[in-house]
């Protein structure tokens, strides 16, 4: 599994995890994040079942285990969180922050240890070691509870769904070419997100905010300009189409 620091501050750090080269070809590529400050961590969408034994060897190769303090889920799918039986008898003192919509859902992949932590549709916050992180409300995008993590110093947004894209294989990790991308992400954004109000207001929310690094759960992460890139061209997709 690749690992990469995506950004690092005097009292934090985010870093990426994903392109696992031994997943079945059958199974949709994920990445997962870690914030790291002191001996605090959180694990953003930690991912399926069967990528909790790369996640958990490349994730003890940064930090000591009880050190991963929180886990976070933006929505409720198994590519999210159906590790989250195998982290609950890993990590029986930790707690998970998801959508207060989806715990009936996700007690379904096993939690008797780990202390569901629910999140208020309007979001909420979360100190982790020294830095207050934000969780941004994303509902239908593409989840009907659904949410994303903004730090305010490291100027990173986890974005979950929004801005992914369908990879070739071995991809980089930071978009090169945001024209050739968009053919990625097109498919991926009409079929999954279902509303252009859920959008539009999603965008008006995120364009308030200072970010550097808009990091998908799928695909390539975006930097600097690229985000008022992203943006742009998803106020101006028209979502919801199947046919």
């Amino acid at each position: 599994m690749k690992t990469e620091v995506i950004v690092e501050t005097p009292t934090h750090k985010w870093l990426y995890f994903g392109r696992d080269p031994e997943r079945n070809d059958k199974i949709i590529d994920t990445n997962q994040y870690l914030v790291q400050s002191g001996h605090q961590s959180l694990l953003m969408d930690p991912g399926g079942i069967e990528l909790f034994a790369p996640m958990l060897a490349s994730l003890v190769r940064h930090l000591p285990i009880e050190h991963l303090t929180y886990l976070f889920a933006s929505h409720q799918d198994p590519d999210i969180i159906s590790s989250l039986g195998l982290w609950d008898q890993t990590l029986p003192k930790a707690k998970l922050y998801s959508p207060w919509l989806w715990e009936s859902f996700i007690r379904h992949f096993g939690m008797n240890n780990i202390k569901f932590e629910p999140i208020a549709d309007e979001g909420g916050k979360l100190l982790v070691g020294e830095v207050e992180l934000q969780f941004i409300p994303a509902h239908y995008l593409h989840s009907s509870g659904n949410m994303h993590v903004y730090d305010p110093i490291a100027k990173v947004l986890m974005s979950g769904d929004v801005g992914a894209a369908l990879e070739d294989d071995n991809p980089g990790i930071y978009v090169d070419n945001f024209h050739s991308h968009t053919q990625k992400m097109q498919f991926f954004h009409q079929r999954w997100m279902p509303s252009n109000r859920a959008k539009d207001n999603w965008i008006a929310r995120v364009r308030s905010l200072d970010i550097q690094y808009m990091c998908p759960q799928h695909g390539r992460i975006f930097r600097g300009e690229q985000v008022k890139q992203f943006l742009d061209w998803f106020a101006a997709l028209d979502v919801g189409i199947a046919s």
